[in-house]
Formats: C-alpha cells, structure tokens, sequence
C-alpha cells in the first residue's frame, strides 16, 4: 500500500512542528494550543523558541505521519527549510508551507519532498495580528488525502462559522491568497483615497466621524474601514505613521497573473503602482511632466517642489 493510500484521519488532537514564531507563528501556535492540539515550535529567536534547533523539534514530535507547518518569509528562507525538513522527515510525514509564497514555488517544493515520500500542502494564510482572537481564512492546495489527516488543524485555525477552503492541487492555496491580497491592494486604495478627499474637503469637519458612520448599514462597511476608523482615534492626523507603502510580492504577482490570463485588473493594477508611487519623494516622473508643461506653455515652475508659480 502506497503511503499516501496508508494515511488515516487523527482524532481531534494533533501534535504538529511549527517554524517560526513571529507575528503569525506565534499566534497561530497560540490557538492551536487553546484547541488542545500540541504544537512544538522552533524560531531562530531562541526566547520564544520550544526547541534548540530544528532537529530536535522532528525528534519530538510522534511518529509518521509527522506533520510540520513552515511560517518563514517566502524566498530563500522558505527553501532552505524544506531542504532541512527534506533530510529530517520520512516516508508518510507532511509539510505545511504557510507563507506569502509565490504559487510557482509550490510545484518544485512538492516535487522535492515527493522525492522521498514527504506530502506537501501550500496554504494561504489571511487573518494578521487579529487571527487569534478572530481565526484564520485557510486557503489549501494539495492532495486530498493530505489535506483529511491535518483537517483538525485547519479546522482550530479557521472560525467556526468557515475560512476553510481546499482550493485544489499543489500551488492553488497560494495563488488563492495571491489574488486575495491583490484585491485588498485595491480596497485600501479605495479607503485612502476616499480619506484624503474627505480630509481635503473644507465642507467636511469631522472625517473621522464620517467614516466611522460608514461602518454601520452602508455598503462600503468592512473590517479594513474598522481599522482605519481604529488607526484615526489613534493617530487623528496620522502624523506619525509615514506615507511610504511597501509591497511584498502579492500585488505584483497578482497584476503579473492578471497579464498571463488576458484578465483585465486595473483596479489592482493602480493600487500596486500608487505604492510605488508613495516611494518618490521627488518623482522623476511628475518633473518630466512639470518640464514639458514649461517646453509648449511657459507654464513656471519652481526648482524644488515642480509646483507652478
């Protein structure tokens, strides 16, 4: 009998191996550990680490299936991982990769641990910092069987009224959570904007009070619009949170995929450039502009800020 055909579902108590600890780890190890499942960590972090290294986190878990979910930062450190894991696990044992990867990783990571028996499972993981209280959307490729053995970890992670899908083989957990975070480029660029007109408005007196009216009964109501309601009585100016936006992969890869598709995303497509955009301090672009308006109008600017005279 093949190993993926010998796997059986587990009670509703699961030991698991977790890598890394950080933002998400830590608080995903948290609610697992409030379902009454074990989970042994390892973190480079030796503070908040379970075990001395990742070794000793595979010889304390049980024996196969042994399961261990990865929560590194996609890239490099993701790979060398599952390389590690590749020479610690056996035959039956299944990995979980929880990170912000690119989709297009998935298939050479599962060819990788096929090689010596290991099952693999690409997961999108959405919930942020609020995930322990709220839980997690769950977003699964990967085989079946694969997906039944771990089942009660998703189903800890997850709320209880959903969040989980298995979103079909190897790779689509991950483009899942790409087209996710795609579209919420696209949402908190609708919120900024709507923000800054409000702020910009000399009719509009209390922009906070605006769109915190929003919250309740109108279609535009959101858990993002909460946040932003939370980040203004915080910070009513913002005054101290800089106006520099980074952008970690997803967007790109969304508008990437987008291209691939022939799917028209022009709303993602502008919020992933608005970012870029909130880089220049200086825009070379906005100069080239300032410059052709002073080539065929005369139009004057000044030389420090292309504002016109």
């Amino acid at each position: 009998m093949s190993a993926r055909n010998s796997y059986q579902p587990k009670g509703s108590s699961v030991e698991l191996g977790l890598v890394g600890l950080g933002k998400m780890g830590g608080n995903m190890r948290e609610r697992l550990r409030h379902a009454g499942h074990i989970v042994v960590g390892y973190d480079r972090n030796r503070e908040i680490s379970d075990t001395d290294s990742l070794a000793d986190m595979v010889a304390q878990l049980p024996e196969s299936p042994r399961v261990v979910w990865i929560m590194v930062p996609a890239g490099e450190a993701t790979h060398t991982v599952v390389t590690q894991l590749s020479n610690l696990l056996s035959s039956g044992d299944i990995v979980i990769e929880g990170g912000n990867s690119r989709f297009t990783d998935d298939a050479i990571r599962a060819r990788q641990l096929d090689a010596a028996g290991i099952g693999y499972l690409d997961v999108g993981v959405s919930g942020g910092l609020w995930g322990l209280e709220n839980g997690y959307a769950v977003m699964v490729g990967g085989d079946a069987d694969h997906v039944m053995v771990v089942q009660p970890i998703f189903d800890a992670l997850c709320p209880p009224g959903g969040g989980f899908v298995h979103a079909g083989p190897v790779g689509a957990g991950h483009f899942a959570k790409m087209v996710h975070n795609g579209i919420e480029y696209g949402l908190m660029q609708a919120y900024a904007e709507g923000y800054e007109l409000l702020a910009a408005s000399e009719l509009v007196t209390d922009v906070p009070g605006v769109l915190d009216s929003w919250r309740e009964g109108t279609v535009v109501r959101s858990w993002l619009l909460d946040l932003l309601v939370k980040a203004l009585a915080e910070d009513p100016a913002l005054d101290e949170i800089s106006g520099y936006v980074n952008d970690s992969g997803e967007g790109r890869w969304t508008v990437e995929e987008a291209i691939n598709h022939a799917v028209p995303t022009p709303v993602i497509a502008a919020a992933l450039f608005a970012r870029f955009g909130s880089r220049q301090v200086d825009s070379p672009a906005m100069k080239a502009v300032a410059a052709l308006r002073h080539q065929f109008g005369g139009h004057a600017v000044t030389a420090n800020s292309g504002t016109e005279r």
